[in-house]
């Protein structure tokens, strides 16, 4: 199993996590993680990311109630990008959409 310290990390010290519903492989959202995130999902088995602008963790779900399960965990061929496979509870987005990615260009 890899752990944080064999990831690369962009200058931020994040890195990008595309999180994928784990039955019907529907894309839901694109979040950020640095290590103590990374660590936090493996302990706990639920997805905590780093929130950017509120510069802190974030354990999807705890003020919604819309948590995300971890299936699985992955990194591409580079290392510096994860695809986290999981259990949705509720709405990904806090628009209330299932997923994020709903707003179409083509």
């Amino acid at each position: 199993m890899l752990k944080w310290k064999d990831l690369t990390p962009n200058n931020d010290g994040l890195i990008p996590c595309i999180v994928q519903d784990h039955e019907n492989n529907e894309i839901l959202m694109l979040a950020y993680m640095n290590e103590e995130s990374f660590d936090m999902t493996l302990k706990t088995g639920k997805m905590t990311y780093w929130s950017r602008s509120r510069k802190e963790l974030w354990i999807k779900g705890e003020t919604s109630g819309h948590f995300q399960y971890v299936k699985s965990l992955c990194t591409d061929c580079d290392k510096d990008t994860l695809l986290a496979k999981i259990k949705q509870v509720g709405a990904a987005c806090h628009t209330g959409k299932r997923s994020c990615f709903f707003n179409e260009i083509v």
